[in-house]
């Protein structure tokens, strides 16, 4: 089977502006613009703390290139974010770009297995599309229960298990993961067998999400790794055609009730 690659073509793009905060701040509004997970965590973050008066604790489990850090720091009364992956180099760019920050001791940035890792008194923990990659997922689930205070929130989003569904042929989309994602159902189960309380589950990307993804990403992506530079001459064409229209069904998915969709957003309470 051959496998299309998905991460190496961000780590490039991340590579690009990697010492240049003006490019990287562009960037991060780039993420939060076309990826529909994104709009889906944004909107639960605001509407979870809307009436919270209180700085909180965050424990940003995986970070990744840092942008929902940055969301967070701008957007919630914060005491301290805790930001912790595996990958250093994602570290040590987000270091960088988030010093004037870490300088006041509003974001902390440490390199952590998540499989290992624990911590105490988070009032929230969100793990955006991570426990996808991880076998062992309810581990992950348990130990992030023990960082969270009593009544404090996890929140994740994952491709669901209709991912799959993405496969071409022979080729795979994305070749990094230990599952293709979960159901309603078994996020639910897992959710209690971690001892955390199922507080919403609902599916993202679905009918008019998942057209907008392919469009904005998925075919864009297969041309970068099959075209290489040239695909980066025609992408600007392409998105003049695609982009608006993407962004309407993107804001089209974020308002309707999916009774299916290729990815999964799960919100759980720590409750004693």
């Amino acid at each position: 089977m051959s496998q299309i690659a998905y991460d190496p073509v961000k780590d490039r793009l991340a590579a690009f502006v990697r010492r240049n905060r003006t490019l990287r701040t562009i960037f991060y509004a780039l993420l939060d613009l076309f990826f529909l997970r994104s709009w889906h965590v944004r909107k639960k973050v605001k509407a979870l703390f809307s009436e919270n008066k209180q700085p909180l604790r965050i424990l940003d489990a995986g970070n990744g290139f840092g942008q929902y850090d940055r969301f967070l720091l701008k957007t919630l009364s914060i005491d301290r974010i805790l930001a912790v992956d595996v990958k250093e180099d994602y570290l040590e760019d987000c270091r960088y770009y988030f010093k004037d920050e870490m300088e006041k001791g509003r974001i902390i940035f440490q390199k952590q297995d998540l499989l290992e890792f624990t911590t105490e008194g988070y009032d929230f923990v969100l793990c955006v599309d991570v426990l996808e990659h991880i076998e062992e997922d309810v581990k992950v689930m348990r130990n992030m229960r023990e960082s969270l205070k009593p009544g404090g929130y996890f929140l994740m989003h994952s491709p669901s298990h209709l991912a799959e569904e993405d496969a071409d042929g022979d080729e795979f989309f994305v070749d990094e993961h230990a599952r293709a994602g979960y159901s309603n159902s078994e996020l639910r189960s897992k959710f209690k067998q971690a001892r955390l309380k199922p507080i919403e589950i609902r599916y993202t990307y679905g009918t008019y999400g998942h057209a907008a993804w392919v469009m904005m990403i998925k075919w864009p992506m297969l041309l970068l790794n099959k075209a290489g530079f040239w695909a980066i001459l025609l992408l600007p064409f392409w998105y003049t055609i695609t982009l608006l229209p993407s962004l309407l069904l993107n804001w089209i998915d974020l308002r309707a009730s999916n009774v299916e969709g290729t990815g999964i957003l799960g919100l759980a309470q720590k409750t004693a």
